[in-house]
C-alpha cells in the first residue's frame, strides 16, 4: 500500500470518529492516558469531549531521517497529571497501532504501576493489522502497512531558525497573509 497522507481535517475527524465509536461501546471510563507524542492530540481531545482528566505517560522510540527508524522503547518513570490519584477506569489512547510493541509495555507498565486500575482499554485512531495488539477502540483499521504522515510531520524536520525565517519571511510580504487582506 502506498503512504497514507492525513490532512489536519482528516486527523480531527479520526478522533471525532474514535470519540463517537467510544461513546456507542457503552463503556464508561473516569480517566485517560495518553502515550507523548503520538497520542497528545488525541488524549487532550478525547479528555475535552468526555470532559475527564488527562494523564500523560511519555515514551520514545523513533528516531533518525523523518522519525522513521525504531529504536529501542523507552517509558518515563513517572506520568503527569492533575489528580491526586489516576482513575480505576482508565483509557489509553495513542495516535497508532504499528508492531503493538508500546501498547503492550505500555499497558503493563500501567498496571504494575497503579494496581486500582479496574480497567484498561485501548483506543487509537490508525490500528494496523500487522500489529501484535489489537486496540479496544479504533478509528481506522488499515488491512496493509502504509507510513502514514501525520499533519505535524513537517514540525520533525523543521528547526526553530527555519520557522522563525518563515514567519519573518511572512511578515515582510503580507500581500498573502490572510490578515493582510
Amino acid at each position: 500500500m502506498a503512504d497514507l497522507y492525513v490532512t489536519w481535517d482528516d486527523y480531527h475527524h479520526a478522533i471525532e470518529r474514535l470519540a463517537a465509536k467510544i461513546r456507542d461501546s457503552g463503556w464508561h471510563f473516569n480517566q485517560i492516558v495518553c502515550i507523548a507524542r503520538g497520542g497528545l492530540r488525541v488524549g487532550d481531545t478525547l479528555s475535552r469531549i468526555f470532559r475527564l482528566p488527562l494523564a500523560i505517560i511519555s515514551t520514545q522510540s523513533y528516531a533518525g531521517e523523518a522519525g522513521r527508524q525504531r529504536g529501542a522503547l523507552a517509558v518515563a518513570e513517572h506520568m503527569t497529571m492533575t489528580t491526586p490519584t489516576l482513575g480505576d477506569r482508565v483509557l489509553l489512547t495513542d495516535d497508532l497501532v504499528d508492531s503493538g510493541i508500546t501498547l503492550n509495555v505500555v499497558q503493563r507498565h500501567l498496571r504494575e504501576r497503579y494496581p486500582a486500575i479496574v480497567d484498561l482499554r485501548t483506543a487509537v485512531l490508525w490500528y494496523k493489522a500487522r500489529s501484535t495488539c489489537r486496540p479496544d477502540f479504533h478509528a481506522h483499521y488499515l488491512p496493509e502497512n502504509p507510513w502514514i504522515h501525520q499533519p505535524f510531520e513537517p514540525y520533525e524536520r523543521m528547526s526553530v531558525q527555519d520557522l522563525c525565517g518563515r514567519a519573518a519571511d511572512t511578515l515582510a510580504h503580507p500581500a498573502g497573509n490572510a490578515e493582510a487582506r
